[in-house]
């Protein structure tokens, strides 16, 4: 059977709104029932489809989601989180604290909604953040080291050029401690390192 697009979309529409129904009303009472005032929100990426969640951290239980069908914006999460603040006041309910990860999305939307309610970023996604923070000083630091080098001249220094053989030895030198570098940068954020490990980060740090 042919269905005309316009009568699919309204359709489509109108199962949207009967599923909102449905999760800010029964299925929001048995989430609130033990709501213990803290949160944490999401945001999670399938394909074309943003998907907006939030948890009772402490009860942890699924309180209200909204599946996009594009990445999540400052007006989505703003809005969500109208939803959410509708469905904690109509209970007489308080939100005292707020859990997200670092993403930049939430700061503005949790303001306009919750003004001053504590908001703290996930330790779980700082912790994750320092290692690569740390390989990234690391490039940096190889970075610096290449531009260092001195420039030579083609061919080997004779050995009458001093300076030349010098200045090729500092090049040797750095270049080795660029590869040094590279080759053991996962020591820098290995928790537990074997005693050549710790022997081998002391050499390529010497200096």
């Amino acid at each position: 059977m042919f269905v005309p697009f316009g009568t699919m979309q309204n359709w489509v529409e109108a199962g949207e709104k009967k599923a909102h129904r449905q999760i800010d009303g029964a299925f929001l009472d048995w989430a609130l029932e033990s709501f213990s005032g803290y949160i944490a929100a999401d945001e999670l990426y399938e394909g074309p489809y943003g998907v907006l969640s939030v948890v009772d951290k402490r009860c942890y239980k699924r309180m209200l989601y909204e599946v996009l069908d594009h990445d999540p914006t400052h007006d989505d999460i703003t809005a969500f989180f109208e939803r959410l603040k509708t469905a904690v006041a109509n209970r007489d309910l308080r939100l005292q604290g707020i859990t997200t990860d670092g993403s930049p999305l939430y700061p503005a939307p949790l303001r306009t909604g919750f003004g001053d309610v504590p908001h703290q970023i996930c330790p779980f996604h700082v912790l994750k953040e320092l290692p690569q923070g740390i390989l990234c000083a690391v490039a940096a630091e190889r970075h610096r080291l290449a531009k260092s080098k001195p420039k030579l001249k083609r061919g080997r220094p004779s050995s009458k050029e001093k300076t030349a053989r010098r200045l090729a030895r500092k090049s040797t030198t750095i270049q080795d401690k660029i590869s040094g570098l590279f080759q053991g940068r996962f020591f820098f954020v290995k928790r537990r390192l074997k005693p050549s490990e710790r022997k081998k980060l002391l050499q390529i740090t010497q200096g």
